[in-house]
């Protein structure tokens, strides 16, 4: 496998076993009072905004040409890297 199949494959295990830890927040915010279950609804939908533009440069990113590889890879992390902040601080608010 080259580097860029494991870079890749890595970036995608990462942003799967987000997405289901989402899932997993998203259903504990169902257990929560009316009024603050409204405020995590918008919290969630933001968070889910941010996953599917990591998966979109994700996907951009395997297809990038060798050319433009290492700018995708700073770009994709950039993305992904908001994505984990928010999702960490969406979590601790919980």
């Amino acid at each position: 496998m080259s580097k860029r199949e494991e870079y890749t494959q890595k970036l995608k295990n990462e942003l799967d076993a987000l997405n289901a830890k989402m899932d997993a927040l998203e259903a504990k915010t169902q257990e929560a009072k009316a009024d603050a279950r409204d405020a995590y609804k918008a919290e969630v939908a933001k968070l889910r905004h941010q996953s599917k533009l990591a998966v979109a440069k994700y996907e951009e990113l395997k297809a990038a040409s060798e050319d433009s590889w290492d700018k995708m890879v700073a770009e994709t992390e950039k993305i992904r890297d908001a994505f984990v902040h928010s999702f960490n601080y969406f979590k601790s608010q919980i």
